[in-house]
């Protein structure tokens, strides 16, 4: 699931049970070296386990976020938590303070290297594994260097080559070129293994996909591993039976999973996926587990996804502690993991929210009421934020804080966002003892409703330039006078531009509102004309910020129009409407 600085995508990743193939496997027995360790995976068919320096180890873990300049600040709580080990994406240079402070903690850490284009939606870019010899001599060359630096570092425990690429290569090929790459790609982490064992034979080797799916390419083209992974969230207690039914005959370990994600869930009534609640989410981490455990001699333990502290979108999805505060999940994770919470402080439980009024016709910059219903087990005084999210109209994963007036009774006062279109509104409960409850759910913001007649719909429009083409375009002028919140007009990424339509005759009006796509205005006038020559200024805005404007004006002609003088981006000028009121 993880790619360095993005979050994950919404792909359907169905367990292909029946493609499931065997593969034998033998880790040879070794002595330990001076400063590291020996880790070998031991047993028979469907009784193996994993052991370090000959004691049986189960991996509980979790996905590491922080940085390694972190390190310090939190091995010591991973080891509160129960955690014995974490998983990494990526092993270079910047290392070895990670896996000197794990080490020091009795942490220890499932190493992993990065090859494209990982993160299943071809993240970093596609790479052809038939043809492209040089980024495969590159990453046969550097990955077992890495391995050399590190093999004796007491905190490895394993090496884990490529995430989610099998998958991912969907989103560079298709068809017969698709099963070539995957070939090719399974072939290359084989070598790479080989290149491994033979640097270090003292830790096992596997590699991470997002599907069991990519198992039977794995069996096909990488004997050498010595056992798989894989990273599955809501379907996670499909595995077992999907390896049973494979008829495979090497272990593996689950390198992601928790809640369901948002490829998972199905759609609220704004039409984006419905994100479970914290107390949904707490409760998918136990059950995870429980089937992780449930393959006993198979299944070899997991690293659960996240031990992240990012306060954004993906953040507030997964995360066990967004900004350092804990949830219900990582008490979750905590217990699930055997360690004592008996005595710990938690966090504010949300049983309820909800949006006053239609959550799908929200009026732009006017009141939105939420009504909770907020409880603290330990009888801690609570306070709270609200926050809102533009993800799902510009990809913009940032948390905005927005004042918030708190009318009692888990009643909570907002004013909407400007710009329309489906948010997420967050409301963010704290204890005061470093504990966080989390709920969120969508609105869809819309343009504040006017008394009086759009007298500009369906009448003729022209601009000083429009997009012919890429993207949703091509957006012509018409498309702002056509009722529509969904085309808009698109102009050169040049200032000035302008937008007139003709009213067919002289008409007095008494409002204008301004939809303003993600390409707005910042400086523009409202003109009048009664020839489309000469123009008088009704109107000027020289602070936009986008969104909805929505004004009242006095004026008179048949033709009006909006001239932009100055762009509030890089690109050029957008409306999705250009009401007239009269």
């Amino acid at each position: 699931m993880y790619r360095p600085q993005a979050t994950r995508r919404r792909v359907a990743a169905p367990l292909t049970a029946g493609l499931l193939a065997a593969g034998a496997l033998a880790l040879p027995a070794q002595h330990a070296q001076a400063a590291g360790t020996v880790v070998k995976v031991t047993g028979s068919q469907g009784n193996w386990e994993l052991s370090v320096n000959g004691s049986p180890y189960q991996i509980k873990g979790l996905t590491w976020g922080p940085s390694v300049a972190d390190a310090e600040t939190y091995m010591p709580d991973l080891q509160s938590m129960g955690v014995n080990t974490i998983r990494t994406w990526g092993t270079d240079a910047s290392s070895k303070p990670l896996l000197d402070s794990a080490a020091s903690h009795g942490v220890k850490v499932i190493a992993g290297f990065w090859l494209q284009p990982g993160g299943g939606p071809g993240s970093g870019g596609c790479v052809n594994y038939l043809t492209d010899t040089d980024y495969k001599n590159q990453m046969l060359a550097e990955f077992p260097k890495w391995v050399d630096t590190y093999k004796d570092n007491p905190g490895v425990l394993m090496w884990n080559v490529g995430n989610e690429s099998v998958l991912g290569l969907q989103n560079c090929y298709s068809g017969d070129e698709l099963e070539k790459q995957r070939d090719a790609y399974t072939t290359l982490v084989n070598d790479i293994t080989k290149k491994i064992h033979a640097v270090d034979p003292n830790h096992p080797v596997t590699s991470t996909d997002a599907w069991v799916g990519a198992w039977p390419y794995y069996k096909k083209n990488a004997p050498d591993l010595d056992l798989y992974a894989v990273n599955s969230y809501n379907a996670v207690c499909d595995v077992k039976a999907a390896w049973e039914q494979g008829g495979y005959t090497k272990p593996y370990i689950v390198t992601e999973t928790g809640p369901a994600g948002e490829w998972e869930v199905p759609d609220d009534a704004n039409g984006v996926p419905e994100e479970p609640t914290d107390q949904a989410k707490a409760a998918g981490y136990t059950k995870a587990w429980n089937c992780v455990t449930g393959h006993k001699g198979v299944a070899l333990g997991a690293t659960m996804f996240h031990y992240g502290t990012e306060y954004d979108f993906g953040g507030i999805w997964f995360n066990l502690l967004p900004a350092g505060q804990k949830r219900l999940s990582y008490y979750a994770v905590k217990k699930a993991y055997g360690a004592d919470t008996s005595r710990d402080n938690t966090p504010p439980v949300i049983a309820s929210m909800s949006v006053d009024g239609d959550a799908a016709k929200v009026p732009a910059g006017g009141a939105l009421t939420l009504d909770t219903q907020v409880s603290d087990p330990d009888g801690d005084q609570i306070s709270y934020e609200v926050l809102v999210n533009s993800n799902y109209i510009d990809q913009n994963k940032a948390l905005t804080p927005v004042p918030v007036t708190d009318l009692g009774g888990g009643k909570l006062r907002i004013t909407a966002p400007d710009r329309p279109g489906v948010w997420k509104v967050y409301v963010k409960a704290t204890d005061g003892k470093g504990n966080v409850g989390v709920e969120t759910r969508s609105v869809r913001v819309v343009p504040p409703p006017v008394n009086g007649t759009n007298i500009a719909v369906g009448k003729t429009a022209t601009a000083s330039t429009y997009q012919p083409g890429s993207g949703d375009c091509p957006c012509p002028a018409a498309n702002a006078v056509d009722g529509k919140n969904e085309t808009r007009w698109a102009s050169d990424w040049s200032d000035p531009q302008w937008l007139r339509v003709d009213l067919g005759t002289s008409r007095s009006f008494k409002h204008v509102q301004l939809n303003w796509e993600t390409s707005y205005a910042k400086a523009y006038t409202i003109q009048t004309s009664d020839d489309g020559q000469n123009w008088k200024t009704v109107h000027e805005e020289a602070n936009g910020n986008g969104g909805v404007d929505d004004f009242d004006v006095s004026g008179t002609g048949r033709y009006v129009r909006v001239n932009g003088t100055a762009r509030g981006t890089g690109y050029g000028y957008s409306l999705y409407e250009f009401g007239i009121y009269s």
